[in-house]
């Protein structure tokens, strides 16, 4: 059934293979003129370097910069810190303490260990990468978490060179609250510039950019675009698309505190996915008509409504087992249990990009806060990938260390391997080593 808002309400019949996946199919699919656009502005940046950074920034964002003046300016940094409250550098402060101490915890040690089999010593060591770029959107708001989801990690990872690109406003100024929380975390290279033609830059540099190892951040279609043709050239972080969110809540839940929730996400964007899955229809009905009371107080009013007419969906099932068989079909970037003893139900989840426990933990909180990092799997890829975190920066170096008496372990198998795949340099050059000995 469907209602003033268009938030459709459906049944599920037990079925996966009956039900109507089309309903939770938000597969990110690419425009190919899009990818088209984005393929020759990558191929501009490559060709003409700084020239076509400043024509393009001219082109998309109305802003006129020489070649000089697309790195940001130590004077643009400290008159950005002047015109922010203390307020909000306190609050960027209070949230970036709480994100490095969370990112610490996952920072891998170095390990070893003696195989007894041989007597070699193998082990791994994490290498962090030597230059990360973050891209910072503009467009609909200033996003100055997103400087802190994406600059922490690296950071942790021991990455030593950070350097940040965003698009410029008018006049060529920056967001002054997205230059403050550079300047908190101590990232001083900052580059005016947005769009594909910043992927580009990143990825091959310029006269001005040096290119990186790795682009994180999110942005629009043709940022995301860019950031999948360059890949391979240099790594990225994920092909991220609309928010998305899912709530699993039984007949207990606070239905005011659950259609919040959802609009957390539908105000993103009006693809932004919402869904609540739950086997109370009394709890289906009263979320609707808070979704209704709520959406006519919200400044993204229309953004919101776009999304739940687009995504929303309540899904009723007869329990919560059914419920979760779904939620793991779904892999939703988010991922609240609003349900008594939450934590128990934990191990029937398989996909989900974040997940956040009980009444009292809203997902807004790991927008900005709590300490777990905002950058997730979007559109289902929550079922094979991750949130952005320590490792994501951080190469995995195997180590391998035989004496000859090691050697002599395991050369047999060496030998018949290779020379059943038909290499004999390979099997040569173990066979020098043992007649060396002998």
């Amino acid at each position: 059934m469907n209602n003033e808002i268009g938030w459709k309400v459906v049944r599920y019949n037990g079925d996966l293979n009956d039900f109507d996946r089309s309903l939770l199919d938000r597969g990110l699919e690419f425009d190919p003129a899009k990818e088209a656009a984005a393929l020759e502005i990558i191929r501009r940046v490559r060709k003409d370097g700084d020239q076509a950074l400043c024509e393009l920034t001219h082109r998309f964002d109305g802003v006129e910069l020489a070649p000089d003046a697309l790195r940001v300016t130590e004077s643009e940094i400290r008159t950005a810190c002047e015109l922010v409250s203390d307020e909000f550098l306190e609050a960027a402060r209070f949230a970036a303490a709480r994100i490095r101490r969370y990112h610490v915890k996952q920072k891998p040690q170095d390990w070893f260990y003696l195989d007894e089999e041989s007597g070699a010593r193998l082990g791994r060591r994490y290498i962090p990468l030597d230059r990360v770029g973050v891209y910072v959107p503009g467009g609909r708001a200033p996003y100055p978490s997103t400087v802190l989801m994406n600059v922490i990690p690296p950071q942790v990872a021991g990455v030593q060179e950070i350097c940040l690109v965003t698009p410029p406003g008018p006049g060529g100024v920056v967001n002054p609250h997205v230059l403050a929380v550079a300047e908190l975390l101590g990232v001083t290279e900052i580059y005016k510039v947005g769009g594909a033609q910043a992927i580009a830059a990143l990825a091959y540099g310029t006269e001005t950019i040096r290119r990186v190892d790795k682009i994180c951040g999110p942005g629009n279609i043709y940022v995301t675009l860019a950031k999948k043709l360059v890949y391979g050239d240099v790594g990225i972080d994920m092909l991220a698309g609309p928010s998305e969110i899912a709530v699993v809540a039984d007949a207990e839940a606070n239905p005011a505190f659950v259609a919040a929730d959802l609009l957390s996400q539908a105000e993103h964007d009006p693809e932004a996915g919402a869904f609540l899955f739950t086997p109370s229809p009394s709890l289906a009905r009263a979320v609707e008509a808070e979704l209704i009371k709520q959406l006519a107080q919200l400044t993204r009013r229309e953004t919101a409504t776009t999304a739940l007419s687009r995504w929303g969906r309540c899904i009723l099932v007869d329990s919560l087992a059914d419920a979760f068989e779904l939620v793991n079909l779904l892999a939703p970037e988010h991922l609240e249990l609003y349900l008594s003893e939450a934590e128990k139900y934990l191990p029937l989840v398989r996909s989900a990009g974040t997940i956040f426990l009980g009444g009292y933990t809203p997902e807004p909180l790991g927008d900005y806060a709590s300490g777990t990092n905002h950058v997730l799997p979007t559109h289902g890829t929550a079922r094979f990938a991750s949130g952005l975190g320590v490792d994501d920066f951080l190469k995995r170096v195997s180590i391998s260390s035989y004496d000859y008496h090691a050697l002599t372990k395991v050369a047999d198998s060496v030998l018949t391997l290779a020379d059943i795949e038909g290499f004999a340099a390979h099997a040569n050059a173990v066979r020098l080593r043992l007649q060396k000995e002998e």
